[in-house]
């Protein structure tokens, strides 16, 4: 079994239904326009643009299934995994492998504060264990601003020379180029089989240049038809105008809350309101903060 495809991910947002339950089925299908006419090459589904954190087990669990009941390729899809219990990323792995997707995200613990590379080892280090397959493939995932539990590029190595090829790659929302360079450094990037991946579009080329695999980004929900137009535009001054439209398009989501303002554009898109739902503690956009939205759209696309 191979590992996730690189390319141009979508952490895909999560649709809630009324009651504040994952609304699954509508999930697959956004997810099958994310693989399309959204322009990824794949999904990351239940992280933190998904609030993945905030959707309960039950549903998390039941995820993997309607995915691949939906014919939805393995290959496509690294579903997040991560949880302050270590039995639950354990479950929530086990069901992303039974339903076929054996690419998972996996945040560290992320209670307990200051805690040991050695203690975030044994985190990971026990999933891999219980879980007991070869051909698992684990995508790390470094997000101290919401974790508050960073992971070294010393614990990345250890783990990757440990358990080889299941150690499979990492996430890296930092938004800074040079962490993600120094993971690429660490671990040897694509050139060995570990695939960085950065959180912004806007850093898509500078990173395959130096050996990352993609992008994992919450703007390419909205903007991933531009990213993938501007990476396949031939060199010269196309490609040099579509590189400037999407990183003026990440430049705009960073203005506005990104779930809330991905979930917006999503029910402008659609014509469907119930996609600005959002799990507590997260909330909508203000009136004024869609008039700002609607208007910055606008002019991006002049």
């Amino acid at each position: 079994m191979t590992k996730a495809r690189r390319g141009i991910y979508a952490a895909a947002i999560s649709p809630f239904n009324a009651d504040g339950s994952l609304n699954t089925g509508k999930l697959v299908h956004y997810c099958q326009h994310l693989l399309g006419p959204g322009g990824c090459d794949g999904v990351a589904p239940t992280g933190t643009t998904g609030e993945g954190t905030s959707i309960t087990m039950t549903d998390r669990l039941a995820l993997p299934a309607a995915f691949s009941e939906a014919g939805i390729e393995k290959d496509r899809v690294i579903f997040g995994t991560g949880a302050p219990a270590a039995g639950d990323c354990v479950a929530l792995t086990r069901a992303a492998m039974e339903a076929g997707y054996n690419s998972v995200l996996v945040l560290p613990t992320y209670y307990y504060k200051n805690v040991s590379d050695d203690g975030l080892y044994a985190y990971y280090a026990n999933l891999v264990e219980k879980v007991g397959s070869d051909d698992l493939r684990v995508y790390l995932y470094h997000f101290p601003a919401m974790s508050a539990t960073p992971l070294s590029t010393t614990l990345v190595t250890r783990l990757r020379a440990d358990f080889g090829p299941i150690i499979a790659g990492l996430k890296d929302s930092t938004g800074d180029f040079a962490q993600s360079s120094a993971f690429v450094e660490a671990t040897g990037g694509v050139a060995e089989d570990f695939d960085v991946y950065p959180s912004s579009e806007a850093m898509l080329w500078d990173g395959l240049a130096i050996g990352t695999a993609g992008i994992i980004s919450g703007s390419t929900n909205a903007f991933g038809a531009k990213a993938q137009a501007a990476r396949q535009a031939p060199e010269g001054p196309a490609r040099e105008a579509a590189l400037a439209t999407v990183k003026a398009a990440r430049a705009l989501a960073g203005k506005y809350p990104l779930v809330a303002a991905m979930k917006t554009i999503e029910a402008w898109r659609s014509g469907d309101d119930d996609w600005l739902r959002m799990a507590p503690p997260l909330i909508p956009l203000t009136e004024a903060q869609k008039t700002a939205l609607r208007a910055d759209l606008a002019a991006l696309d002049t």
